[in-house]
């Protein structure tokens, strides 16, 4: 296949959220999505405006939709609002599924709307009792369970904080994190199940907690089974609490449109992880318009995302139930037993919208699975990738042995907005190795150096030339705002500088080439790693690799660290078939200088390579 071939083209776009909305906001019939775009970055108040009204946001919406300031990060959306996150995603009390669970194959759960209303009702009756308040922290030690969902709606719902860890994290790693934000109430499963082994953390949780003065009591969740109630004094069963309450009408707190409503953590790649910090109506708004736009999520549908709880795509994932949509949670591994559980679950619950990461649909390839031969995958309209790029082999895989008549979007933003700056779209074809484009209401662009705009083709720096809802409204303990800005608006004045390293391309789709502070640079040349480690893919008995620049003899040199199959050895012959495929597939100053077989790859929790500590290193 030619880079851009025509891999999939939309039918019955007229019955889209997309083209209903454009319909009420005026656009002609055949207006096309990058017009579309165009339009709501030129018209952001009013289209803001309207995506509100559209998505039937429960609050107050006032008179003021944006005010402007001439500081991008200082502008302010919907200043005259209240609304309350907890609220609009508790729309439903009837006995559909509201959640859907699977635990590896140890555990199968559903909860209707009315028990997950009923849940959250228990949970935030207890916050009150134990004095948590508006701005409080309540902390996540959890597994994607249903819990962590209820622990979130329940914060919400009265203004508190929440913030979540997967609880594969070690203590220290927990610390740095929760250390920070100083929780007052701890939620925490016992253990988790992974690969067919069961992982106690209760040890872990012990270990912790004592370094956590602020946490007045531990909730547990008893999902393995460990859990000893006479452990120590300040923990407490979850059962207990949802056996000591009754279920009542729940008081939502209609807060301002930029109350804090999580606390995300970066990576922590390069330093103790920031904390930061999104708001109740940014986080909202940005997701009813990703989900209900973009990926055209439609009440019942089934919407599954493969993630943890540290991982902004739990977030992302969790605020479809505001359009009435069933979550289907997944917590384990996706290759146990085998690696058709997943779409095993994609048949049996009937799942829309399936959300992985790219290194998943890569595994699957290389261990030469072919789900469209094995399953219906009948529902299965759109199926999203994210964590890293989607190279272009990867789009031919899916088309061809996962479902030819597909939706595949690949998506790109991160914990810094909660959200995606380029994402997919149900109105424009889908192009081989392309992101469809950008997000409506996000004005992106690439450019050079000197924040001028490149050329179509030609590589550059990811910038947002105009303000956003999904925007931090802090980083916590930035008293000064001096961490903010450095982390986003010290390259360019007054532009945020996401840090990606992009392509735009002629069908107005984008191609991004790996994070711009890890981009190689040898003889002056800028090369993102994603162009080498798209080439290397293609050698059978590679099954990852990782490349950085290391500098030498006043210049720079690409060192590129291999994990070779199981029973694989990287021998002189596999070394130049890598470095063959490198300089026909890419171009001779990919070549690495240096070829070193590993072990395995550092990756942050949510799965991304870590190019930057391997540099350091």
């Amino acid at each position: 296949m030619n880079n851009n071939d025509l891999l999939w083209t939309p039918k019955n776009t007229d019955q889209t959220n997309l083209a209903r909305f454009m319909r009420d906001v005026g656009m002609a019939h055949g207006t096309s999505y990058h017009d579309m775009w165009k339009w709501s970055c030129d018209h952001m108040d009013e289209f803001w405006s309207h995506l509100w009204d559209f998505c039937d946001v429960f609050g107050e919406k006032g008179d003021s939709v944006l005010e402007m300031h001439s500081v991008m990060r200082e502008c302010k959306f919907f200043p005259q609002s209240s609304l309350n996150y907890a609220e609009n995603c508790l729309r439903r009390r009837d006995d559909g599924d509201a959640i859907v669970f699977w635990g590896e194959d140890k555990v199968k759960r559903r909860l209707s709307w009315a028990e997950l209303y009923d849940s959250v009702s228990k949970l935030q009756q207890y916050l009150i009792d134990k004095g948590v308040t508006k701005g409080d922290r309540v902390a996540g030690f959890v597994a994607n369970v249903p819990e962590a969902l209820i622990g979130l709606l329940a914060s919400s719902s009265i203004g508190a904080i929440w913030c979540s860890a997967s609880p594969d994290f070690g203590v220290q790693g927990v610390l740095d994190r929760f250390g920070q934000i100083e929780p007052k109430i701890l939620i925490a499963v016992d253990g988790y199940f992974y690969n067919g082994k069961t992982i106690d953390c209760m040890p872990k949780i012990n270990e912790f907690l004592m370094q956590l003065p602020t946490v007045k009591e531990c909730l547990v969740v008893n999902y393995i089974g460990t859990y000893n109630a006479n452990i120590q004094s300040n923990y407490r069963q979850w059962q207990d609490v949802q056996e000591t309450y009754t279920s009542k009408d729940i008081h939502f707190s209609r807060l301002p449109f930029d109350h804090p409503l999580v606390v995300m953590f970066s990576s922590g790649t390069t330093g103790i992880p920031k904390c930061i910090v999104h708001c109740q109506g940014g986080v909202l708004l940005t997701h009813l318009k990703e989900h209900q736009l973009q990926c055209n999520i439609q009440p019942n549908d089934r919407i599954f995302y493969f993630t943890t709880c540290g991982w902004m795509m739990w977030n992302w994932q969790m605020t479809a139930i505001a359009s009435g949509a069933t979550l289907c949670l997944y917590d384990g591994s996706p290759f146990y037993p085998d690696g058709n559980i997943l779409w095993d679950y994609a048949d049996a619950e009937g799942i829309t919208l399936f959300g992985t990461a790219a290194k998943y649909i890569d595994a699957l390839n290389k261990a030469g699975l072919k789900p469209r031969e094995t399953h219906d995958l009948a529902s299965v309209r759109t199926l999203t990738s994210t964590g890293s790029p989607l190279v272009h082999e990867s789009f031919d895989y899916i088309y061809r042995h996962v479902k030819a008549d597909l939706h595949v979007a690949s998506i790109s933003g991160g914990t810094d907005i909660v959200s995606c700056f380029v994402i997919g779209n149900p109105l424009s074809p889908v192009y081989r190795g392309e992101i469809q484009g950008a997000g409506l209401g996000y004005a992106m662009d690439a450019v050079d150096e000197n924040g001028h705009t490149v050329p179509v083709g030609v590589k550059g720096e990811f910038v947002c030339t105009k303000p956003f809802p999904a925007m931090p409204i802090e980083f916590w303990n930035d008293k000064d705002g001096s961490k903010y800005h450095a982390a986003y608006f010290d390259r360019f004045d007054n532009i945020w500088c996401h840090g990606d390293f992009v392509e735009k391309t002629p069908q107005g789709g984008w191609i991004i080439h790996g994070r711009s502070d890890a981009t190689l640079n040898p003889g002056g040349v800028r090369i993102g790693t994603a162009e080498i480690y798209r080439q290397v893919e293609k050698i059978s008995q590679v099954r990852e690799s990782i490349a950085i620049g290391q500098n030498w003899d006043d210049d720079v040199r690409v060192i590129l660290f291999v994990v070779m199959q199981d029973g694989c050895e990287l021998t002189p012959e596999i070394e130049i078939a890598i470095r063959t495929q490198i300089k026909t597939g890419a171009s001779p100053r990919h070549v690495p200088a240096v070829i070193v077989q590993i072990a395995d790859i550092p990756r942050t929790k949510s799965g991304k390579i870590t190019e930057l500590a391997v540099r350091d290193i």
